[in-house]
């Protein structure tokens, strides 16, 4: 099988293709805007792919022959988290993304993994299901949201299967500055007195970088269950565990600055995610 993956080089899309890259019988195409020398410098298993260096931005008649007809494609790129607010993600990115997948599709894909995200469900608490209406209230989860609509609408005049993957909170190695994992391991290096942090009371649901890269390649090479998909743990954590834990795991003995900051109004207090239909999938 050949799995062209978007957004190679990017947090997510590295682990997605070093998973792919350990399965057998499957030719990897990859694609980001960074060009072949400095994006296999930053990330030397590209070299075991077929890079194809594009900016999706860019005009292009027949994507799906430029990639080399893939059999299936994992869309991951997305430009601008975790910025959620700004209205580039609809006013550009939505839009770049829709003629991306819509020229794919029209000229010959017929399987499409797109990885969405738990933004979608807006303010909703409690264990969140797919079959939720979504209500999203960044301009992120709302652009995600009609870019899937999108999709689904393409699916009445042409012939394809569609995954949709509601990603929640991952964590782990090479994620940007601005994400908690980050933060932990800048102030664990740095040796701060104190971790400024809010109340920590919020529940969220947390996966790791390398079990969510290999749910998501799962996902994408099968078609028994297609459709909007949760990728996540199904497991609620406050955020002061978290963090608690980061620290004891390494023995750090670090006071918490709890109550420094406040609690985003984009997302509700306890949420996490059901994952019924992704161990459906998982179990096979």
């Amino acid at each position: 099988m050949r799995v062209l993956v978007t957004g190679a080089t990017g947090y997510i899309g590295r682990y997605v293709v070093k998973y792919l890259l350990s399965l057998e019988n499957y030719e990897i195409i990859t694609t980001a805007t960074r060009n072949k020398e400095n994006a296999e410098y930053i990330f030397p298993e590209l070299r075991r792919t077929t890079y194809i260096p594009k900016n999706i931005n860019d005009i292009e008649d027949n994507y799906f022959n430029f990639f080399l007809k893939p059999d299936c494609m994992i869309h991951l790129s997305w430009e601008g988290l975790p910025n959620y607010n700004e209205l580039f993600h609809i006013e550009r990115n939505l839009i770049t993304n829709y003629y991306f997948i819509k020229n794919m599709i029209q000229n010959g894909l017929t399987d499409i993994t797109v990885n969405g995200t738990c933004f979608e469900y807006g303010l909703q608490s409690g264990c969140l299901n797919e079959e939720m209406i979504p209500n999203p209230v960044t301009s992120y989860g709302l652009a995600k949201d009609t870019l899937r609509r999108f999709i689904e609408i393409l699916c009445k005049s042409h012939k394809f299967n569609m995954k949709w993957i509601r990603l929640f909170y991952v964590y782990g190695e090479g994620q940007s500055k601005n994400a908690l994992w980050e933060q932990l391991k800048e102030a664990v290096e740095s040796k701060q007195k104190e971790f400024n942090m809010s109340m920590g009371e919020q529940l969220r649901d947390y996966i790791s970088v390398r079990s969510a890269a290999e749910y998501i390649s799962r996902i994408a090479i099968q078609n028994d269950v297609t459709g909007i998909i949760n990728c996540c743990s199904g497991i609620p954590v406050s955020i002061r565990h978290f963090v608690e834990k980061y620290f004891k795991e390494r023995g750090i003995d670090m006071k918490l600055n709890l109550g420094h900051y406040s609690y985003p109004e984009y997302e509700p207090l306890a949420f996490w995610g059901d994952t019924k239909k992704m161990n459906k999938l998982l179990l096979k």
